[in-house]
């Protein structure tokens, strides 16, 4: 007898018939309406990691975290010169002037509001470029930055608000004291500057300043300690290369690093500087002790708040940076380390998450819905094998996989 026609139905299916429309024949082809099938970009975070080693996926590489970082400087840049661009063309049309250069080194537009607007303006907008870093070179969710859910906790970002605004009483109260047992003392002699120069700054920084310092701590605390969190050098073979394995492992290196990063992009010297690694350390300590960055937006936006609107009520809008009497450090750590005990303290008793849960089911590949039309419990069409190759899955003669199967039940060739 010859051998069926190579087009032809197998010789066992009664009249002919090959199987339903779309089904997967026994020669190893694919039906015609086989499901599709839609794989995401973002990958899922395992389960049961800690905030600073999120960045740390199925496809994390050594080169993702450097390529992110470069990304993120140069969208700053862009970001900064399509400002200054912006800004200097809408103050001519404004003031039908173009901006004068200014003897001061922090002055753009030679204007104090302007330049106050500018300069919040100019870091708030690396918010949207810190948060596309990380979809763009790792792969990862942009809400993985956010906390160990994938998101920005409100509830409990309202619960961290609360305290700060705690903080700043005391801070304030504490850096009153300070001034006096400073030498020689500072403070008073501030004259209120009256409500028609103080309201247009005033709403500049309410404004932005909320944007500004989380800006900052998505950077600071979020992407840098993620970044880094991610360089484990696990399977490092040797004694060295297992020991520092461990250490890389732990939030501290990530932790250092982005602190001395956060002090340097500030003007302080001296006590000031021991002032700005204390606060960029605690809040990245807590940011990993509570899994988010809520509790460090939340510190960082009251506290800027603070920092500039008082100022601003008595005539100056210039941030006067330098050196720091020691007085003011010791005002400044001793409510930043209450704020700590009391945040973590309110973590534990509302059981805020600190380690990831189940991967985020949007990452993981996500099957069409079977085509209209198509008879009900078919299985999915194998993809094309090529025919009598053995251990192809879907191939007449496979050693890993079953026989395929007609409608009528009968074993194909």
């Amino acid at each position: 007898m010859p051998p069926p026609h190579y087009h032809g139905p197998p010789p066992h299916q009664p009249n002919g018939y090959a199987g339903p429309y779309g089904y997967a024949g026994p020669y190893g082809y694919a039906g015609y309406l086989q499901p599709l099938v839609k794989s995401s970009w973002t990958v899922p975070v395992p389960a049961g990691l800690p905030y600073h080693r999120l960045a740390r996926t199925a496809v994390h590489r050594w080169w993702r975290p450097l390529v992110g970082t470069l990304a993120l400087v140069a969208g700053a840049l862009f970001a900064t010169l399509a400002l200054m661009v912006v800004g200097t063309v809408g103050y001519a049309l404004a003031t039908g002037e173009v901006p004068a250069p200014s003897d001061s080194e922090t002055s753009i537009f030679g204007e104090p509001v302007a330049d106050l607007a500018f300069n919040l303006a100019a870091i708030a907008l690396l918010l949207p470029v810190v948060l596309f870093v990380p979809w763009l070179a790792q792969r990862r969710r942009p809400g993985t930055l956010s906390s160990v859910t994938g998101r920005l906790r409100r509830r409990w970002l309202l619960v961290c608000c609360a305290v700060a605004v705690g903080f700043c009483a005391v801070s304030f109260g504490a850096g009153w004291v300070a001034g006096h047992f400073a030498e020689p003392p500072i403070g008073g002699g501030d004259e209120w500057v009256g409500w028609a120069d103080f309201l247009p700054p005033a709403l500049i920084i309410i404004a932005l300043v909320p944007f500004q310092a989380s800006a900052e701590e998505y950077i600071f605390r979020g992407w840098l300690p993620q970044a880094i969190g991610a360089c484990t050098l696990e399977g490092s073979g040797g004694r060295a290369g297992r020991a520092l394995s461990a250490v890389l492992r732990t939030p501290w290196p990530g932790l250092v690093i982005a602190s001395a990063a956060f002090t340097a992009g500030h003007g302080y010297t001296g006590w000031g500087i021991l002032d700005i690694f204390a606060f960029g350390a605690i809040a990245a300590w807590l940011t990993v002790r509570t899994g988010g960055l809520e509790a460090a937006i939340a510190l960082h936006v009251f506290n800027n708040l603070m920092a500039f609107l008082l100022p601003a009520a008595a005539g100056r809008l210039e941030f006067e940076q330098g050196d720091v009497p020691w007085q003011f450090v010791v005002a400044d750590v001793t409510p930043l380390l209450l704020y700590a005990a009391v945040v973590v303290w309110l973590a534990r008793r509302l059981r805020v998450e600190t380690v990831t849960g189940d991967p985020d089911p949007r990452d993981a590949p996500v099957h069409a819905p079977p085509v209209s039309g198509q008879p009900a419990g078919i299985p999915a069409a194998a993809p094309y094998a090529p025919s009598g190759v053995p251990g192809v899955p879907g191939a007449p003669g496979a050693a890993d996989g079953p026989d395929a199967y007609g409608p009528s039940g009968v074993p194909g060739p």
